[in-house]
């Protein structure tokens, strides 16, 4: 583990509070991710109130227990993106259309727009959107089952 020169803590109202090594105090400050999807834990920025970069973190795990699971924990409550670990069904191979899923947080139906509302991340994920705008990730389009694959194929 390295030593990070910073404190990091909840404060009263249940917000991240920084202290810098000078003894300089930063509330309300927020975690976020250079690489949300592709390196999830690498590449992490603490901002101010601002937006301003007050810390920069290289990795979490690299950080003090505690420290690491108070940003993971803001993280997951500001982040919700389901990973599609499965597709179950569409309603119809033209869209809009329902697509029924199973995700790391259960199963999920959702309605695709249109194709272009499936976006390439890199060589392997997928980003998928609702009409409603939430965002469902396919990680490794080529670990699918091949039922998965099959219908995925059809809207590529």
């Amino acid at each position: 583990m390295t030593t990070i020169d910073f404190q990091l803590r909840r404060d009263p109202f249940g917000r991240l509070s920084l202290t810098d090594a000078n003894g300089m105090v930063y509330e309300g400050v927020s975690p976020v991710r250079a690489f949300p999807i592709q390196a999830p834990d690498e590449g992490l920025a603490l901002v101010n109130a601002d937006g301003k970069e007050v810390v920069w973190i290289d990795r979490v795990d690299d950080l003090p227990a505690q420290t690491a699971a108070l940003i993971r924990e803001e993280l997951s409550g500001r982040e919700f993106m389901p990973e599609i670990q499965r597709i179950v069904d569409v309603t119809s191979f033209a869209t809009p259309c329902t697509w029924t899923v199973d995700t790391d947080r259960g199963t999920a139906d959702f309605v695709l727009r249109g194709e272009e509302d499936i976006r390439r991340i890199g060589t392997e994920a997928l980003l998928i959107s609702d009409t409603h705008g939430i965002q469902f990730l396919i990680r490794n389009q080529y670990t699918l089952d091949k039922h998965s694959k099959k219908i995925l194929d059809r809207f590529m």
